[in-house]
């Protein structure tokens, strides 16, 4: 199983996306939507700082080891719920699991596994650190609850050299279109058998002028012969 693409536009709104390497509330340096050194490379520490030159590739960098930590996620929330789940359950789990890295421990998982999913539902709320984490306890509580996912733009903050993140206005706001289609990797051109390219020689007036048309050569052959 995995997130669906619902539900990876609401986790990513929920975190946001910092293109550039930032320290967290904890001071930890941390890049993209919300990786740091713990979950694997690259270590935003080592990162250049500031921001992109490319927005567009600073977005589609972060969406791209997103998708890589996520799967870890994914496979511990099913590792950890023993009982069949609907998507909209699934995804409402991950992206608990992605904030709090709790799904093994959490009392919401315990009654999910007993089959009482409405608990299950009430115990998202028992996690409310720091607290102005509430909103997305309750969004993630009513998406696993009701299969109501949030709508809305995704916002790309801006961040300075020394990894203070600016809140106060966000640089881009991705529509879900723009969203999914950066979170998609580039496919590879298919495999398509061409002529080789014409040679720069070839390609220049100034070599083409040179070089004497058939036309030229058949004449020149001519006056050979009769010449002999």
């Amino acid at each position: 199983m995995q997130t669906s693409d619902r539900g990876l536009l609401a986790l990513i709104r929920h975190e946001g996306v910092v293109p550039g390497p930032y320290l967290d509330v904890k001071d930890i340096w941390t890049f993209g939507i919300g990786h740091t050194a713990a979950a694997g490379p690259p270590d935003p520490a080592r990162m250049t700082r500031g921001m992109p030159a490319d927005l567009d590739a600073g977005i589609r960098e972060a969406f791209r080891i997103f998708r890589t930590d996520l799967a870890a996620y994914e496979a511990e929330v099913l590792r950890a719920v023993k009982v069949p789940l609907e998507l909209h359950e699934f995804d409402a789990l991950v992206s608990f699991h992605y904030n709090t890295g709790g799904i093994a421990t959490a009392a919401l998982t315990r009654h999910l596994n007993m089959g009482n999913r409405v608990a299950a539902a009430a115990a998202f709320m028992g996690w409310l650190r720091p607290a102005v984490i509430r909103s997305r306890r309750e969004a993630e509580r009513d998406l696993f609850a009701k299969g109501r996912y949030p709508i809305g733009t995704i916002p790309v903050w801006t961040v300075d050299r020394n990894g203070r993140v600016d809140f106060s206005r966000p640089v881009r706001r991705l529509s879900e279109t723009e969203a999914l289609a950066l979170l998609r990797p580039i496919p590879n051109p298919p495999s398509i058998p061409i002529s080789p390219a014409p040679s720069t020689a070839a390609a220049d007036p100034a070599h083409v002028q040179a070089v004497p048309s058939l036309t030229t050569r058949i004449l020149a052959f001519l006056k050979t012969l009769i010449g002999a």
